[in-house]
């Protein structure tokens, strides 16, 4: 029994580090404040405190939105090197390029299929309306509470799929066996509990 139970830890352990959040922000105050909430939630973080940061973490600060050849190859070969995001947190309010401005390079890139969300002290309508036509999953208004990262879960777990149906088409092949806590059928990801972290388990997900 205690064979058993190490493997699932281990599984869990294993599956908990694909959760990984790219947060923007130019206040460390609230960096610290995101950083700690998502690392209750068994995230692993990575802070910058602008946009152009951001897109340097992702490869992109020196691609031109003319050149979509160089920044797909540039992109791609970043995540080759082991580069993962699963989801982007970002301040709308940031001197420099503002978390709108980082949403569309973003989705004018590689990077297109990971989910951004969108973080304002401000609630204003237009703005948040602006942010989710251009691409943005979710627009959160700060302060965020624990609760708040519930609203995420779908679209860590729909990166999550991404990744896996990725790596099939890489491979131009699929083994039933080798992915036991994400099933794509009929265009549904089902997530099996073991795939998520201790502070999301409880909860049944179908995205569909």
């Amino acid at each position: 029994m205690e064979v058993i139970r190490s493997g699932v830890a281990d599984t869990q352990q294993s599956q908990i580090q694909h959760f990984h959040v790219l947060a923007v922000d130019d206040s460390l105050i609230e960096r610290k404040i995101l950083e700690r909430l998502l690392r209750e939630s068994s995230c692993k973080v990575t802070c910058v405190d602008s946009g152009d940061k951001a897109l340097e973490y992702l490869r992109l600060l020196d691609t031109q939105e003319t050149d979509s050849t160089a920044s797909s190859s540039s992109t791609q070969s970043s995540q080759q090197e082991g580069l993962k995001v699963n989801l982007i947190m970002t301040d709308y309010s940031m001197p420099g390029m503002s978390g709108y401005d980082l949403l569309k390079r973003v989705k004018g890139s590689s990077w297109k299929d990971i989910p951004v969300v969108v973080m304002s002290s401000e609630n204003v309508p237009s703005r948040i309306s602006m942010c989710l036509q251009e691409g943005a999953e979710e627009f959160l208004l700060k302060p965020l509470q624990l609760t708040d990262l519930n609203k995420l879960q779908p679209h860590l777990l729909k990166s999550l799929v991404h990744s896996n149906q990725d790596t099939d088409n890489d491979h131009h092949h699929h083994h039933d066996n080798n992915n036991n806590n994400v099933v794509i059928s009929n265009s549904k990801a089902v997530v099996s509990p073991e795939s998520l972290p201790n502070k999301m388990k409880g909860l049944a997900v179908v995205y569909k």
